[in-house]
């Protein structure tokens, strides 16, 4: 079976990275095309041996897009077209249709309560998704929290499939060697308590709520993994509060499991998530986590993930939780129930099933198919599951 992956970028991000791992485990033949900005993720891609090609898009409004887009997949001879990200699936799925693509796949990764992509969800961004969506056969949501968000948009439930995000927890395992490495490489001393944030440094994630919360404790490092438009603006308000020698920005990273390990205690105050996929990196990593919105976690029962704590974005309350943890200094926790259940092998199985419910015909070494709708069980979930 013949796979082509579009996706709108190969910068750092979440998407991105998760498209990374699920290559690795697809039982298909798959090649990657990246609209535009191939960063360090494509070159990560194109080390592990997929092939990524190029798109070259000039901006969101380039259509000649489209036909370069098409013309690339009728030489491909694909089976089917998987996109992911908002401009990736409506330029992929026209352009899969005029090529003639069997198949068609999305995966929605980002639509928030009131964002996609940090795009306004307005009466023109859902006319052109519900329009082009109608082009391909599934849409793929991360979590059923995303899935309901759909369906209120407008896609019909019998073409919505729910595929969780998934990790390679071995990857993130506690490493104290690693700890002290990547201590010493971001200049933090060895005893220093470590607070940690990790995501794109956009407004919607609040690590502003962060810095006023660590500014009010002694002797507590902030270290915020990531880069993004409002960098240089929450530079600032680390020198407005007097923490500029308490606070390190790593920037873009493509590996982030020896910051987790640098870490004491994870921080996620992002109002607005689809999956959470750092939080449960996090966990893996054996850190406590305290948390604003997480659908990873949230979709699952509550006694899954406790070393997880749930807040209100609200600074006095991180502050507070905060506080009582340097003196006690918390321990590496195990990996809890709910790294176990987004194990990345597990979820691109549910992947490639999917391909072969759609493309029965297609030699590949998935399980037997079959049709999509179909449930796979597992102790942990409370929502539906593919």
């Amino acid at each position: 079976m013949r796979v082509l992956h579009v996706i709108t970028g190969l910068a750092a991000g979440g998407a991105e990275h998760q498209l990374r791992l699920l290559l690795r485990h697809l039982p298909a033949e798959c090649e990657v095309v990246t609209l535009t900005n191939p960063g360090t993720v494509a070159e990560a891609i194109r080390a592990e041996g997929t092939r990524v090609h190029d798109l070259g898009m000039r901006g969101n409004r380039d259509l000649s897009a489209v036909p370069r887009l098409a013309r690339l997949m009728r030489a491909g001879r694909y089976d089917l077209v998987h996109t992911h990200l908002y401009r990736a699936c409506v330029y992929g799925r026209v352009a899969a249709r005029l090529a003639g693509v069997p198949h068609v796949v999305a995966t929605e990764h980002s639509l928030g309560e009131h964002l996609i992509e940090g795009r306004r969800r307005t009466r023109g961004v859902r006319a052109l998704y519900l329009a082009t969506e109608r082009l391909g056969e599934v849409t793929v949501a991360v979590s059923d929290t995303v899935a309901h968000r759909l369906t209120a948009w407008g896609v019909p439930p019998t073409r919505i499939a729910v595929v969780p995000n998934g990790i390679d927890a071995g990857a993130f395992r506690y490493d104290p060697a690693a700890r002290a490495r990547a201590r010493a490489a971001l200049g933090i001393a060895p005893d220093a308590f470590v607070v940690g944030g990790v995501g794109r440094l956009e407004a919607t994630k609040r690590f502003d709520v962060l810095l006023h919360a660590v500014s009010a404790l002694e002797d507590v490092t902030l270290l915020l993994v990531g880069e993004g438009s409002r960098c240089a603006e929450l530079e600032e308000l680390a020198r407005t509060l007097g923490m500029e020698s308490r606070i390190v920005f790593t920037g873009e990273v493509t590996d982030v499991a020896p910051a987790l390990c640098a870490m004491d205690v994870f921080a996620s105050p992002s109002q607005e998530e689809s999956f959470g996929l750092a939080v449960i990196e996090a966990l893996a990593a054996g850190l406590p986590v305290l948390y604003v919105t997480c659908p990873a976690l949230d979709d699952l029962l509550p006694d899954v993930a406790p070393g997880a704590r749930r807040l209100p974005c609200d600074v006095d309350r991180f502050r507070d939780e905060l506080s009582a943890l340097p003196a006690t200094r918390p321990e590496r926790l195990p990996p809890p129930p709910a790294v176990e259940h987004y194990d990345i092998a597990r979820l691109a199985g549910k992947v490639g099933r999917l391909y072969a419910s759609l493309c029965p015909d297609v030699p590949s070494t998935v399980l037997s198919p079959r049709r999509a709708g179909f449930t796979i069980p597992h102790s942990h979930t409370k929502g539906r599951d593919v």
